[in-house]
Order: C-alpha cells, then structure tokens, then sequence
C-alpha cells in the first residue's frame, strides 16, 4: 500500500490501442517528484507522518521564514508541502525522492483536482433545472429558478439553495481510475477515461484507497484469448 501521493500536471487527452483493437481513451499527467524535507516521529508530534515538498520555486518568491526552513534542511526551495501520515517511518529519509516508479505494479489510483471554472452560471444550467412554462403567462422568467423562499415564518432563504451562482473550480476527488502504463522515462502516468480539470491542472495521484477486485482491461483481453485456445468440447 502506498501511502504517499504525486503530484503531477495534466498534458491532455489521448488514445491506446490493444492487440485485440479495442480504443481506450487517456488522460496523460506529467508527474513530479516529490522530496522528502522531514520525517515526523510520534514523540515529536504524537503521530508518525513525513512531509514531502513538490515543485520549484525561485528564492526571491519566498518569505523569510521559509528560506530559513530549506536552508535548515539542506535542501532545495519546494513550491509546496504536503503532511501524509504513514504506520512505519524508518522506509523514509530525509533527502529521498519519489517519482512515478511507486506506481509501476499500482493497477487503480486516486485523483484530486480542481474542475474547469464556469463562471457565473443559471440554475438551468448549474442544477439542471427545468425552467419554468414556455407559454401561459410566463413573462419573460422561462429559465429562472422560481421561488426560493417562504412567507412570514421564517421568512429567508436557507443556505445551500440551489440557485444560480460560481460554477466549477472546485475541488473534485475521483475514485478507481484505471492505470492503464506508465512511462517511467519520461514520467508521463496514463489514465483511462477523463478527469476533472483543463489542461496543465495541478492533479494529485495516490494509490486507491478502496479494495478494488475489478479486472483491469489487459486482464480482460487476456482471459478472452485464452477462452478462445481452449477447445470446444464436442456435443455427444
């Protein structure tokens, strides 16, 4: 189980072919390697935990604070620091860099990311709404939401009202999401399907936390050529 998460940067959409001619379409993400800045112990902060610095950084974009940090650790400036809590601390050192070769035998992964902003948007459109009458009266108000809230008593409208407002540019986690290879060379990790975001989105991958027990797409085409070895047996 990996309990550490990369970041990485996705490129765009693309498509893999199979021996067998099925099309599976990707998403392509250009992963990071993480640094291991410090190794947390359970006397220290009452849990075991390491803190990994992701990205580049220019000195001069840095408070003084966070130049004291690095130049303490003897490491280079990171853009940003992530905490993950781990059961065993001594795999881990200080100075130690992760890249994509953690997912080399990882068949489902984690993603987060943020989703592609829409700006303000209706209540037909952010709730899928029906709108309101076409015709009869309607003046000039089909696609509004209608009523939102009450007479006297208690006389608001409740938080969480479906109305129109900001959509997109949230934060988005989707589960088992398939790996469909990796490219350790050039550390380019391949997704099957879509994921939230435009391109060059910051996306964080991590090893599914769920038990998956579904069968990957190799796992499929390669029960389907051995059923197809396998000879018929002759009907008596």
């Amino acid at each position: 189980m990996i309990e550490i998460a990369l970041i990485g940067r996705k490129i765009g959409m693309t498509r893999e072919f199979y021996k067998s001619g099925q099309l599976v379409p990707v998403t392509v993400i250009k992963m990071e390697k993480a640094r291991v800045i410090e190794v947390i112990n359970e006397e220290k902060r009452g849990y075991k935990a390491i803190q990994l610095g992701y990205g580049k950084i220019k000195n001069s974009k840095l408070t003084k604070s966070m130049k004291g940090f690095f130049a303490k650790k003897n490491t280079e400036a990171k853009k940003r620091l992530k905490e993950f809590r781990v059961l065993d601390t001594q795999n881990f050192k200080e100075g130690n860099e992760f890249g994509i070769e953690i997912f080399k035998d990882t068949k489902f992964v984690d993603t987060r990311s943020k989703t592609i902003g829409k700006g303000f948007a209706g209540a037909m459109k952010r709730h899928n709404f029906g709108g309101l009458r076409a015709s009869h009266g309607v003046s000039i108000s089909h696609r509004s939401h209608g009523s939102t809230g009450q007479r006297q008593d208690p006389g608001k409208v409740f938080k969480g009202k479906k109305m129109a407002g900001h959509m997109g540019d949230k934060l988005r986690t989707m589960q088992n999401i398939e790996v469909i290879k990796t490219d350790i060379e050039n550390d380019l990790l391949y997704l099957k399907g879509s994921i939230p975001g435009s391109k060059n989105t910051e996306v964080i991958v991590k090893e599914s936390v769920k038990n998956i027990r579904k069968k990957t797409i190799k796992e499929k085409i390669k029960i389907a050529e051995e059923a197809k070895k396998t000879p018929d047996k002759k009907k008596k």
